[in-house]
């Protein structure tokens, strides 16, 4: 039997791509899920998607900049099932650029959805954690968090950031907690939309036809950390396509 097998997991940004494909991979293994993301129309064609192959899921959409709409996320598993097993914070945005073109908007909300979306994620589900006594973080970084690269400064800081945070909860979590950091590289998701220079955009989109992977294979490491026994804590999977430098 599946590890997965009636844990629920939320998910944020899981209307596409990682979010999406680990949403099914884990309703087909068994697991509850609670979906969040902005658009709603395509929240409820994963869960329609979930319910027609006879799972369960519940959804609510969500913006991760806001902390209320976290504690609406985990709220909603609560209430609907009961507890949260996994958080997967996943939601994420790179509009990449060089630094001498001052794209401060798009500094501050990769900050805000990267950064502040994850520590938005363990303050709703921190506290419920600790009062049932078993839960884990799974926490989607980016090989972008391992190395920094021209154009990549600010996406890459948020991605270091997301790393830090990540091992000082794991130091803090105590025996009962579980927090794991998953770390993509070039993936064949809806990534470049969020980029407002163009130039970066084709080049981005260019080198993932090139070599990007499947987001179903983030979504495998996803499951594989989740459905590890309770003392088998994984620390960090890093994904990268074969042909990536």
């Amino acid at each position: 039997m599946s590890g997965a097998v009636g844990k629920v997991v939320a998910i944020t940004g899981a209307g596409s791509g990682i979010g999406r494909a680990t949403a099914l991979l884990l309703a087909e293994r068994g697991a509850k899920l609670v979906l969040g993301a902005r658009r709603a129309d395509r929240l409820e064609a994963v869960a329609k998607q979930i319910g027609a192959a006879g799972g369960e899921a519940a959804y609510v959409p969500i913006d991760v900049k806001r902390r209320d709409d976290l504690s609406s996320l985990v709220a909603l598993a609560c209430e609907r099932f009961g507890k949260l097993d996994v958080l997967v914070s996943n939601a994420g945005i790179g509009p990449v650029s060089l630094l001498d073109e001052l794209r401060v908007d798009d500094w501050d909300e990769m900050i805000d959805i990267n950064v502040k979306g994850v520590l938005y994620g363990i303050a709703a589900a921190l506290p419920v954690f600790r009062r049932q006594g078993f839960g884990q973080f799974v926490n989607i970084a980016s090989t972008a968090g391992l190395i920094t690269k021209p154009t990549m400064a600010v996406y890459s800081g948020t991605k270091f950031a997301v790393r830090a945070i990540s091992e000082g909860l794991r130091q803090e979590a105590g025996d009962k907690l579980r927090v794991t950091i998953i770390t993509p590289g070039f993936v064949k998701t809806d990534f470049a939309d969020s980029m407002t220079n163009p130039e970066m955009k084709a080049q981005i989109v260019g080198t993932m036809e090139k070599m990007a992977i499947s987001p179903d294979a983030i979504a495998r490491a996803i499951v594989f950390a989740i459905e590890q026994p309770a003392d088998v804590d994984v620390g960090e999977i890093v994904v990268r396509p074969t042909a990536q430098g």
